[in-house]
């Protein structure tokens, strides 16, 4: 007997350079009932980065107007520019029955918490501070300036670990992807989560 699971969130967070984008694309191709959830930002769009795909980007004005239209579910400051998540987006995947994956920041996720859905925080840690450096540099995708402030702020964001529910450090990347999806597939099995599991052991009543 497969019981259906209530549809809920995962929220991804790390430092800078822990790996969270790549690890949520690789949990994305190898479990069919997760979507992966896209941002609202106003930074610039970056090369090979596509609207609507990546992420929607929004001007200050459109990102205003959707704040003061209670249009998003969490939104939050990072680096100087702002992202959020739209409710709507949500929403319709749940509609499709999908569980849906979040990467996105201590901040956001401690708004998600307040809101109606179900939420399981994750946080991703590198093996070492040498590696993180390493691999912020290996990806070569900011400049000098934003480097320092990232660096600034990763003693901040990992400070925020013991407010998830899991930690789990990505040492190999395909280990740790393998660790969260027998995570997901935990909170899956919650009985709290499975649709008609009540009514099924009723049946056992004499």
């Amino acid at each position: 007997m497969v019981f259906k699971s209530k549809n809920f969130c995962i929220v991804l967070s790390s430092p800078s350079g822990a790996g969270k984008t790549s690890i949520s694309k690789k949990l994305i191709k190898k479990d069919s009932s997760l979507a992966l959830s896209i941002s609202c930002t106003t930074r610039p769009i970056r090369r090979g980065e596509l609207h609507k795909k990546d992420y929607i980007f929004l001007n200050d004005e459109q990102f205003n107007n959707s704040i003061k239209k209670n249009k998003f579910l969490e939104f939050a400051k990072v680096f100087g520019y702002r992202y959020g998540t739209l409710k709507e987006t949500i929403n319709g995947f749940f509609k499709k029955k999908k569980d849906v994956l979040f990467d996105i920041d201590w901040q956001g996720y401690q708004q998600l918490k307040q809101s109606n859905f179900e939420v399981v925080g994750i946080f991703i840690l590198p093996p070492s501070k040498k590696e993180l450096v390493n691999r912020l540099k290996t990806r070569a995708r900011d400049t000098k300036e934003e480097m320092k402030k990232r660096m600034k702020l990763v003693q901040n964001e990992i400070s925020h670990f013991p407010e998830y529910e899991y930690v789990v450090i990505n040492e190999n990347l395909d280990n740790c992807v393998k660790q969260i999806l027998h995570i997901i597939e935990s909170e899956r099995l919650k009985k709290s989560r499975l649709i008609d599991l009540t009514k099924f052991v009723n049946k056992f009543r004499i």
